[in-house]
């Protein structure tokens, strides 16, 4: 694994799904298979194979600070203040993958945020979200939600080789979900074996999202082990809504 700590121009980056977007890091260690962040490649410059390489954003929570506050003393003046609006932590990695143990980015960023009373959405495949939960609790608006793509675990090892397990992933929605902290799981992409995420969710999220498999960097895993794409979640929306879990259907 290449890890290489590298300076930043800017952290708060316009987003399509929400008003912003950060994203600490530059790769991501969980070596998805289907993952569409790969095409970063094509800005980043690496020669590594997706999954291989991560660099690290050393100086993101200064940039986030100056972002938000451009006429703090320390970094004098010239730099153009955001508007506030929901951030997503993010868009193009895993805000909560192993190298944010040591480098805690992601914690340093939220601690700036929430002084600051900015809204914050957090997608994550992992439970190292919890050891943050103190701060995720002062928080005014704040979700968290895990992305689950199916509830196999022979599934998940196929598609996400290096990723939390599946019931480590629901334990920490759970914990959240009980200290009153609003989340919501991502089906996304919606894998094989997804159906017994009904039961296992209930209770421990507010809301679910689905989306098929809508890219194709995963087409030769199907064709290896002869899986079907799914390719629409609406049946198993279907399920959810039964159980009165709310569903949204994106695919």
């Amino acid at each position: 694994m290449k890890i290489k700590e590298i300076q930043a121009k800017n952290i708060l980056s316009k987003s399509k799904v929400y008003d912003w977007t950060i994203s600490p890091y530059v790769g991501c260690t969980h070596s998805c298979i289907y993952c569409y962040a790969r095409f970063m490649k094509r800005f980043s410059g690496h020669k590594e194979n997706w999954g291989e390489f991560v660099d690290v954003k050393i100086n993101a929570p200064e940039l986030l600070s100056r972002e938000i506050n451009p006429h703090t003393k320390s970094f004098g003046v010239g730099v153009k203040k955001k508007k506030k609006g929901r951030v997503w932590l993010s868009g193009v990695c895993d805000p909560y993958q192993p190298v944010e143990k040591k480098y805690e980015l992601t914690k340093k960023c939220l601690e700036i945020l929430q002084r600051n009373n900015w809204p914050v959405t957090i997608q994550t495949k992992s439970p190292l979200v919890l050891r943050d939960l103190e701060l995720l609790k002062k928080f005014r608006e704040i979700e968290i939600g895990f992305t689950i793509t199916t509830g196999d675990e022979e599934i998940r090892k196929i598609f996400e080789p290096r990723t939390s397990l599946i019931e480590e992933r629901i334990q920490a929605l759970e914990k959240l979900h009980q200290e009153g902290i609003k989340t919501y799981a991502m089906i996304a992409p919606l894998l094989p074996k997804a159906e017994s995420l009904v039961t296992k969710l209930k209770g421990k999220v507010d809301y679910v999202i689905i989306d098929k498999m809508n890219y194709h960097y995963a087409d030769w895993v199907y064709k290896k082990y002869q899986l079907e794409k799914i390719q629409n979640g609406n049946e198993l929306a279907n399920l959810f809504k039964e159980e009165n879990i709310p569903c949204q259907v994106v695919c």
